[in-house]
């Protein structure tokens, strides 16, 4: 079923509903979240590389939307995939999420928001990494110790990896990001925190964003379609199920492992 979106007119006059489209001959991958769940990805992965074998687009792009790390057991995994061995032929664009803004903040600064990414899935994160639950205890020492063992083990393109995460990416009529976005407030003028972090502001809102919005951060059973954004994370770490959403033209659908 293809999307609609509102598109104002002048002031006063009937608004034109229009339906979203991606560009011409480009077919669209998102990928929903992954946290650490390199198994599945690389299910998934496969999926993709046989349903776009027949396409006819020329151009092919896949757009992860973020969250590659925390709570699965194999964040090096995905990352090093992602690095290592990318969809062949495919443009990429790698989002940030939240958990990567967690990782990031602890890995530059030591700032580890009071224990809060330990109970987010920075474990099995660090743990992927080579570094022990013995090396995690809680308060500043631990931490400090954790996070230097953190440092040494990363190979630098994984560093470089996340360093260079894009928080958005646009094609056509559907704006890609991880969290949402600030009903009202120009896609310029967006706070990152709300692209990685925005819940209720967006996910109530029935407002016009003048694009569908695709995203993940907040689980759902299903991918949820509304007529102003597609939710496509379905929670693969305990559900097994990593989404993609596949756009072309005005159609669009889904792949799941």
């Amino acid at each position: 079923m293809a999307s609609r979106h509102q598109r104002p007119e002048a002031t006063g006059s009937r608004p034109e509903y229009v339906v979203a489209r991606a560009p011409d001959g480009t077919r669209v991958y998102a990928v929903g979240d992954i946290h650490g769940r390199a198994d599945l990805l690389r299910s998934l992965h496969r999926k993709i590389l046989d349903d776009a074998a027949d396409a006819e687009a020329q151009r092919k792009v896949v757009v992860y939307i973020g969250d590659y790390v925390d709570r699965g057991p194999d964040s090096f995994g995905v990352v090093d995939m992602l690095i290592e061995d990318p969809l062949p032929g495919f443009e990429r664009h790698h989002l940030k999420g939240n958990h990567e803004d967690f990782l990031l903040r602890f890995l530059d600064t030591g700032a580890h928001d009071d224990g809060t990414w330990m109970l987010n899935g920075a474990r099995q994160t660090l743990e992927s990494y080579g570094v022990e639950w013995s090396d995690m205890a809680y308060g500043a020492d631990g931490l400090a110790a954790a996070r230097q063992r953190f440092a040494d083990f990363m190979p630098e393109s994984h560093r470089g990896f996340f360093q260079g995460l894009e928080l958005s990416h646009q094609e056509g009529d559907y704006l890609f990001v991880h969290a949402g976005i600030r009903p009202g407030v120009p896609l310029a003028a967006q706070r990152e925190f709300d692209l990685m972090w925005i819940r209720d502001a967006f996910l109530d809102s029935d407002a016009d964003h003048g694009c569908v919005v695709v995203h993940g951060h907040s689980i759902v059973p299903e991918p949820e379609v509304r007529a102003n954004r597609i939710g496509i994370d379905t929670g693969a770490f305990h559900s097994n199920r990593l989404t993609a959403l596949v756009v072309e033209g005005a159609e669009r659908r889904f792949l799941h492992t």
